[in-house]
């Protein structure tokens, strides 16, 4: 995932807060469809639960992932998984396809290094298929995250750790990076989460709890949950997340 300030990663937070993630991708995988024996790189492979799908396929699948703690989960499992930040990529024309799920938009510092270098890892003609959050993505969420820490006198913004384009914007920068894109679309997906809205913060949002003092941060999490209550949580308790996903395909030209 991300090697954002003040993010870290637990996979057993991430499992059990997190675990839709990888399940409500499955059709994505589809979009790659990746075939027997082809070379395939996972960008942001977490703890690999979705790289298991590639592989189960027949894929040759290296993942790789800025949090140490979520590859060795994914090695765990069986996967080839390295540590690498995704805006250092340092492949060469190795792979036949390039895929990745909710991880490109905590690549926030150089989102166009990202795609230089996965056009640089991808043979000619290879396919880069992806999904990420798109303009909107948990905007009630970082609304509330950016409100109550500026009512505390904290810099929210400074500390978010996210990159949410839009599909215009991200069309432009992967043709400027060599692409031609052959679908793209963006859509508002709610998603029911596990629990409530208190543990997505504490495994998503750590990059904004990490700038106020740790005797605050029940606090603050308390605060966000009660600004969020009528908008995102029903009469049952079960709180929605409101989610808007950027999914494309772009295939590398062959003069790259």
């Amino acid at each position: 995932m991300s090697a954002a300030a003040g993010q870290t990663w637990d996979a057993d937070a991430y499992a059990r807060n997190g675990r839709f993630v990888a399940d409500l991708a499955v059709d994505l995988v589809g979009w790659l469809a990746p075939q027997a024996g082809e070379r395939i790189l996972d960008l942001g492979c977490g703890d690999g639960a979705l790289t298991e799908k590639l592989i189960e396929q027949g894929a040759q699948v290296v993942g790789a992932d800025a949090s140490p703690e979520l590859v060795a989960a994914a090695r765990a499992r069986g996967v080839d998984a390295r540590v690498i930040d995704g805006q250092q990529l340092g492949f060469d024309a190795g792979f036949d396809a390039v895929f990745s799920n909710a991880a490109l938009h905590w690549m926030k510092r150089d989102p166009d290094a990202v795609l230089a270098g996965v056009a640089r890892a991808l043979k000619a003609g290879g396919r880069f298929v992806a999904e990420m959050g798109g303009a909107g993505n948990v905007a009630a969420i970082r609304g509330a995250l950016h409100e109550v820490l500026a009512a505390r006198g904290h810099d929210a913004a400074a500390a978010d750790p996210w990159f949410f384009p839009t599909l215009a914007d991200y069309r432009r920068r992967l043709e400027a990076a060599g692409f031609t894109v052959t679908a793209i679309e963006s859509f508002a997906r709610p998603t029911l989460l596990p629990g409530d809205i208190g543990g997505w913060l504490r495994t998503f949002a750590q990059a904004f709890l990490a700038i106020v003092p740790e005797a605050e941060r029940d606090a603050v999490i308390a605060e966000v949950q009660d600004a969020l209550h009528t908008r995102l949580a029903n009469q049952a308790g079960q709180w929605t997340a409101d989610y808007v996903r950027l999914r494309f395909v772009a295939l590398k030209t062959p003069r790259q």
